[in-house]
């Protein structure tokens, strides 16, 4: 359960009244993206307030008749959703860097540098970022972000989201320890083994992540394994 001092409020004004409650941040931002949480033990009181401030609480049956339930963390799911998020000047900043990173981190996997193939590191798109002044909202998905960072920074980078494909060959010994990480990366299109016992297999990746494939698949096979980009 988060303490009361990490918590933020959460509040919803509805059918003329207004009901709060204190969450974890953490389990807003996830919600707010679309993930399934449960905010059982995500509320710093197990508690719906008029004003959490004052700890002006509300009646049970008050909740029922506003929300048709008496489950709380229903409740409070549907005050966060629906709801706006109170949080101090320290938390937005906590908030805004951890979304900050996410955004980064998913634009460094799934975009390329179009006029050389090759991914963008993740500093050149924070850096861009900065330059594009693009203010990071804590509470707003990640995935609605990353389309209005590409729009900010294509004016200021060569840069598409997109997927590769890799053709790989690998000796047969050093199949069992590669192709999980192999699968993990992306989709595997086709496999064979061929004549000389050793494995060829084709495999769809997000753009970004063709240097952490190759450094990978270096490292297990010790340099043997060989690949090529698919046109």
């Amino acid at each position: 359960m988060v303490k009361v001092e990490d918590a933020v409020i959460a509040r919803l004004e509805t059918h003329g009244s207004r009901f709060e409650v204190l969450v974890d941040p953490q389990a807003v931002q996830d919600l707010k993206d679309g993930k399934s949480v449960d905010l059982t033990d995500k509320l710093a009181l197990e508690q719906v307030f008029k004003d959490a401030k004052k700890g002006d609480k509300i009646s049970e049956e008050h909740l029922e008749k506003t929300f048709h339930t008496r489950n709380l963390a229903e409740i409070a799911k549907q005050i966060v959703l629906k709801g706006e998020v109170q949080v101090t000047t320290e938390q937005r900043h906590q908030l805004q860097e951890a979304k900050l990173r996410q955004i980064v981190a998913t634009i460094a996997r799934n975009a390329m540098n179009p006029q050389t193939g090759a991914p963008h590191p993740p500093a050149r798109i924070e850096a861009a970022m900065t330059e594009a002044k693009y203010h990071v909202d804590p509470f707003k998905s990640v995935d609605s972000q990353v389309q209005e960072v590409l729009a900010k920074l294509r004016p200021l980078l060569p840069i598409r989201l997109d997927v590769v494909k890799v053709r790989i060959r690998l000796p047969a010994q050093h199949y069992p320890r590669v192709i999980g990480e192999v699968k993990g990366l992306g989709r595997l299109l086709e496999e064979q083994w061929l004549g000389d016992g050793s494995w060829s297999g084709t495999v769809e990746i997000p753009a970004g992540v063709q240097t952490e494939l190759y450094e990978k698949l270096s490292a297990r096979t010790k340099g043997t394994a060989e690949t090529a980009l698919v046109k």
